[in-house]
């Protein structure tokens, strides 16, 4: 059965007895009014008619009636062709107000006499028959709506749960984590034939993810072993002691683009494996402990340069972070910080438990946000072991792990602050 069939199907067979329901309810309700009203009259006309029995004799030649609603009495005044048309208020005695009424007037001849007529309709029972009518509505067709959001809020939700549940297993895939997709059967036409697209194309997905990383692992791993052979072979030919200062500077040359050409493809390995998800978090990393072991490291290179590093670290600073992934986190941006920096210049490092910022001053200006993250992107010049990679991969790590990084440009320094909550 389709969605929209199984849907109104359900609709229709819980509605049907509801405004049936209803119906009977509005009908009952509008005859309890309309009883009542009429009552009303019925008792004021009683009252008058009383008092005219009381006082009337039966030989009265002439008559003499007064109701509210009718009034027949002799009158000097000449006969009338039309009537005439007015609002009046009069006493009701029952209720003790003014009620509105609409009057007609006309002088007419009777017996050979001249009588005024008065004919008269209460208007104050029809105002309130007509707000009870618009109260009664709104209430029933308010209650009945209600009833039918209600109503089809619990239908949409058994028949759409199928929906839903294949929704948040597609949400939740992992492909790094992916087996055999499967969904539970459902009697929905729509369902099924979704749920069959989606088990069709998580397989293809995972087939092609399992291809591009056994591509990606076999290519970086066989370009390794040719890139060290040539590097290894460049360095016998570098002590060669036969070689010409030209020679020895070509080979110097060709050397350190071996090397870059090697850091290229362990960056770009590294970045594959961070977008597969291969570094999972199984448990936390202490950046301060990851700081203080890079600052150790890098200590000979701020030295050369005279560095200034002003820290400000807390004692813990722990982060749901894979151990490789902090390295080079912090690696990255400290590295940065110092390669780019000119000599005598100064880093300014601040960590707390959600927060790490690097400022360092630098002989380069603002760097592009539109460029910033982006790969093969060199926002200096003067750095040919640079690839481009390094801020990728940091954006990259931020990413797939849910916090932020963050760049400016104050008072020439460069500061990238990420922000971990």
């Amino acid at each position: 059965m389709r969605l929209l069939s199984k849907t109104t199907l359900l609709f229709l067979l819980l509605m049907l007895p509801v405004f049936a329901g209803g119906a009977f309810y509005l009908f009952h309700k509008f005859q309890k009014e309309i009883k009542h009203e009429t009552d009303e009259e019925l008792v004021n006309d009683r009252l008058q008619w009383i008092r005219y029995l009381d006082t009337a004799s039966i030989n009265t030649p002439i008559l003499h009636i007064n109701t509210q609603e009718f009034s027949l009495k002799p009158t000097n005044d000449p006969l009338q062709k039309k009537p005439k048309l007015s609002s009046v208020s009069l006493y009701q005695e029952t209720e003790d107000v003014m009620a509105p009424f609409r009057e007609l007037s006309q002088v007419i001849s009777f017996h050979d006499a001249n009588y005024r007529l008065i004919l008269r309709k209460s208007m104050i029972e029809k105002d309130d028959l007509i707000k009870n009518i618009v109260y009664v509505m709104l209430l029933a067709f308010g209650g009945l709506l209600l009833f039918a959001l209600i109503c089809n809020w619990f239908i949409s939700r058994s028949v759409w749960k199928p929906f839903y549940y294949s929704l948040d297993k597609i949400r939740h895939l992992q492909l790094n984590k992916m087996d055999s997709l499967t969904f539970p059967a459902t009697e929905t036409l729509e369902f099924r034939q979704l749920n069959t697209a989606l088990e069709s194309m998580s397989q293809r997905i995972h087939q092609d993810y399992i291809n591009m990383k056994e591509l990606t692992e076999d290519a970086a791993h066989e370009m390794q072993t040719p890139l060290a052979i040539a590097q290894g072979k460049l360095e016998l030919l570098l002590q060669d002691e036969a070689l010409t200062e030209n020679q020895i500077k070509l080979l110097a040359q060709s050397s350190d683009e071996l090397q870059r050409l090697s850091r290229l493809n362990h960056n770009l390995l590294l970045l594959a494996k961070i977008e597969n998800r291969q570094y999972p978090v199984t448990g936390e990393s202490d950046l301060h402990e990851v700081m203080e072991k890079y600052l150790s490291l890098f200590e000979e290179l701020t030295g050369e340069k005279e560095l200034t590093i002003e820290s400000n670290l807390a004692p813990h600073s722990y982060l749901p972070l894979h151990p490789a992934l902090a390295d080079i986190l912090v690696s990255n941006l400290l590295g940065n910080a110092i390669k780019y920096n000119h000599p005598k210049g100064h880093i300014r490092i601040t960590l707390t438990t959600s927060s790490l910022t690097i400022a360092n001053t630098s002989p380069y200006p603002e760097i592009p946000s539109g460029s910033l993250f982006q790969r093969f992107r060199k926002h200096t010049s003067g750095h040919s072991g640079s690839n481009g990679l390094g801020l990728a991969i940091v954006k990259k790590i931020a990413d797939t792990h849910r916090f932020s990084i963050t760049y400016a440009y104050k008072n020439d320094e460069h500061i990238f602050h990420c922000l971990f909550q």
